[in-house]
Formats: C-alpha cells, structure tokens, sequence
C-alpha cells in the first residue's frame, strides 16, 4: 500500500512525521515547500495541483496535514470516480483532528480516518450519512470483502434507501453474523441487496455485489485462436448466468502454458492463468468426464473440469466442447462476513 503526506508549514512537517510514523504502510512519501523538504521530505514544485497530480495516480491513500481549502484544490483537477480515487484525509497541524475528506467507503478514507486518529490521540470527522446514523456502509463493505459492484448507481440509491428504512437482502453463500444494520433478509421489493456469483437480478433495482470466486478451466487444441476460446467460454459463462466479474482465474494443464491463444484471451480478459501438470490434475478429487484420447495425449483423463476444480470447491458447469476448445467452471467456497 502506498502513502502519500503533504505538509506545507514547519509546524506541519512535524505532524506529518507522526502520521508517517502512525501509519506503517509499504511505502511512504513525504511533500513539503522547498524551503522545509531535504532528506525526507520532497519538493513541492509549485503550483501544487500540478505536484499533486502523479501522487494522485500513484497513491493508495494522501494525508494532508494543514487546511483543509488546500487539500481541495490541490486534488480537485483529478478527482474521477470513487472506485479508482484514492483516500484523501486533512490533518489540522496541531494533529488534533482527523478528517475523511474523500473516497470513505471504498477507498477506505473513513476506516483510515479513524485508525490514524486513535493512533494521533485526535478527533476523527466522519461525514458519510450511514456511518452517522449507524447504518451499512455496502461500498464499504464490498471493498473490504473484495467485490464488485454492479452499479455505482444502485449502491447509491441503496445508501438513501437504508436511511429510511430496512432493505432486503439476499445472499448465494453462507453468512456469518447478523445481518447489518438498515438490512433484513429478502428476494423481493423495489430495491435490495443481492451477493452472488450469478448475474441476478431479484429486485425491481437490484444492487449487484459479485465475490470473484469461479474459476475457468479450459482445454483446447494445439494453435486455436484467441476468438474460439472466447466463444468458447462465453456460451459456458452465459448458459450457466455466472457474471462476468465473478471470474477469478482460468486454468489449464502445463502443456499449454506456451499457447499463443489461450494466453492472448487472458490477457484480453485480464484474468490470471494457472498452469498445472499432469499429476497435479490427476489428483484432483471427484467425479470427472473422462476421455481415452485426451488421457492418451494429456497424460490426465480430463483438463477443463480438473483444472477448474483446482482450489474451488464444487464444479457448477461440466465440460462444455465447442470448436475445438473445453470450458468447465467451478465455485469456491465463499462466506459473507457482517
């Protein structure tokens, strides 16, 4: 994780060196005037919007310790969308309070917020509707858990709605705890709450929270290309209403770690691919579509279903032939944690 402190005063400077010394991230830069930077701090280079520009992009989070008018201006040119901005939180100079200024719940600034003040002995200012209220925070929730939302609307009408009252609540896997606050369980209403690996929609506006947990097996011969995968494992995907976002992996037998279109597809995809041998699929547990050639030529009775199953917990679709090419899908176990 990346930290970025700006300080614009001697008095400030020392407050940053708290904060960097509170918050023990992987790496950490430290900005300040040329007259107060040296060693460890850098140079703003005048205007300081312009500066802070690449330590938006590159940042994780940004802690400006001074007014908060300069945090605001300084950051306003790059302000995008609130699944890609980074925290941004003001510190006074004295480090009495702490303020989550932007991306509260996904970027995390709220939760940073309040750690970095019980590290500082300071104040934290929270000023999110559900957070005041005690509500569910879902953005916040799904970036913690690692899923992806459906709609950036939805989760926005979602909030509102929990102000006013109970929003149901469906969800495909095992829960842990009670529900949260602002939720009942439920599969019907004009607006709700769905966590699933499927693309479902239960509600008149359902919010969608998808955990990437499938995993893609494929099997294909020698010098297909990119598209016939693609068509491939898309009539799997849509045959078996999985959402394209739940895709963790694809998977496949080491014999095809070289192969020119199946690696092509992931990159395209953006999915990590795993490679495993022979005997590593072979020992996979359960019960498989087995093939006398593709033992013969594989060393394995089955690649797609095996390497699928690799890590997860049930196969949800069998192999799947189309044009040369395999797909099966499976689940891993999942658990919603409230």
């Amino acid at each position: 994780m990346r930290l970025a402190v700006f300080a614009f005063s001697r008095r400030g400077c020392e407050t940053a060196r708290r904060v960097r010394g509170a918050l023990t991230w992987d790496e950490c830069r430290c900005c300040a005037p040329e007259k107060y930077a040296g060693e460890e701090f850098e140079a703003i280079a005048p205007p300081c919007s312009r500066f802070t520009g690449p330590v938006f992009q590159w940042a994780d989070a940004m802690v400006f310790v001074g007014a908060a008018g300069i945090a605001v201006r300084s950051i306003a040119p790059y302000v995008r969308d609130k699944r890609s901005d980074p925290a941004v939180l003001c510190v006074d100079e004295l480090g009495r309070f702490v303020i989550s200024l932007l991306s509260g719940h996904i970027g995390g600034a709220n939760a940073l917020a309040e750690e970095l003040a019980e590290k500082l002995g300071a104040v934290p200012v929270v000023t999110t509707a559900t957070d005041l209220h005690g509500k569910f925070s879902v953005d916040a929730w799904a970036a913690r858990e690692g899923l992806a939302i459906s709609s950036m609307g939805a989760a926005k009408e979602v909030s509102a709605a929990i102000l006013e009252g109970p929003v149901p609540l469906c969800c495909d896997f095992p829960v842990s705890g009670d529900l949260p606050a602002g939720t009942v369980a439920g599969e019907e209403g004009e607006i709700g709450i769905c966590v699933s690996w499927r693309d479902r929609k239960p509600f008149e506006r359902t919010l969608l929270l998808v955990p990437r947990v499938v995993h893609v097996g494929i099997g294909c011969r020698r010098g297909v290309s990119k598209e016939r995968i693609a068509a491939a494992v898309e009539k799997v995907l849509v045959e078996n209403q999985v959402h394209p976002q739940a895709v963790k992996c694809a998977a496949s037998i080491d014999l095809k770690r070289e192969e020119e279109g199946l690696l092509a597809f992931c990159e395209e995809r953006g999915w990590p691919a795993a490679f495993y041998s022979a005997g590593e699929l072979t020992a996979v547990e359960g019960e498989f579509t087995a093939s006398e050639r593709v033992l013969r030529v594989t060393g394995v009775d089955n690649v797609c279903e095996r390497a699928a199953m690799v890590g997860a917990e049930r196969l949800i679709a069998g192999k799947t032939v189309c044009e040369g090419v395999t797909a099966a899908l499976a689940v891993e176990g999942w658990t919603a944690r409230f």
